[in-house]
């Protein structure tokens, strides 16, 4: 099966999960708390290029430490990319200490450069070319980016709403066996999923926006924009609420869910009644 097909299978079965989950207050608080201010890639990095740097520092960085992160990025930002990319090694390396994973975190600094450098020098331009090929060239060629980092740098450089939705490990290992689609396995699935479901949303965009509306999510989705970013939230923040182990009893245990996808028969917690 095509991806159009594929797309054109999933399409109901996501608007139907995301219809009841986005109506749970949790997930409504989590997805307004970050949508139109995200508190991993803030609105206030200006230079797209720390964008890009920040999204990949933004791994490995757990809710815990998410004051701590905040620090390093308003840090980051106030050096200012040619300041940055100028610093020593162990400079930087002491910038990032409190998030941890420090060479690896430098590695990529230094990689993004000469991605950056080596883009100028072939008259590719990261934020105007299309998506897909940004994500592909960038995983392929900045150290420390899967697709899920390209995913992730593409996203937040050209802006909240530019119609990138990216996919963690927990979307492709715990989302998509929910909503019954195979995305195969390895890094590539993390891309896979990311087109089913960009193409889903740009399927049924009024729908999502009228859902927006009924569900009463105080978010600004700009006119001209299909509502990508807020249907990844939704999905992040239900896997993250729902999903993550323990996984909440009122989940339906079938692969892919029925319908009602909380607190059906199928629930474990509705079961032991």
């Amino acid at each position: 099966m095509n991806l159009n097909d594929e797309a054109a299978e999933l399409a109901p079965r996501l608007y139907g999960l995301v219809s009841v989950v986005s109506a749970q207050d949790a997930v409504r608080l989590a997805v307004e708390a970050n949508h139109d201010h995200n508190q991993w890639w803030p609105p206030h990095v200006d230079d797209w290029r720390i964008r890009m740097l920040v999204a990949g520092w933004s791994t490995r960085v757990s809710y815990a430490m998410v004051d701590v992160y905040a620090e390093v990025v308003k840090k980051a930002d106030a050096y200012g990319w040619h300041d940055l990319t100028g610093m020593h090694d162990q400079e930087v390396a002491e910038l990032v200490r409190p998030l941890g994973l420090v060479d690896a975190r430098v590695r990529y600094l230094r990689s993004l450069e000469t991605f950056l450098a080596a883009s100028e020098v072939l008259g590719r331009r990261p934020l105007t070319m299309p998506a897909d090929a940004f994500v592909e060239a960038f995983a392929a060629e900045v150290n420390g980016a899967s697709y899920k980092v390209a995913q992730c740098a593409a996203l937040y450089a050209r802006g909240y709403h530019c119609g990138i939705i990216p996919v963690d490990s927990g979307m492709v290992s715990k989302l998509a066996p929910l909503l019954g689609v195979n995305v195969g396995s390895g890094t590539y699935a993390h891309e896979r999923m990311r087109l089913l479901l960009e193409a889903c949303a740009a399927a049924d965009s009024s729908r999502y926006r009228d859902l927006i509306t009924a569900r009463g999510h105080r978010v600004t989705v700009p006119e001209e924009a299909t509502p990508a970013w807020w249907l990844h939230l939704v999905l992040i923040y239900f896997k993250r609420l729902f999903l993550n182990r323990p996984v909440s009893p009122r989940v339906c245990a079938l692969r892919p869910v029925c319908p009602a996808v909380l607190d059906c028969v199928h629930a474990p917690r509705r079961r032991r009644r």
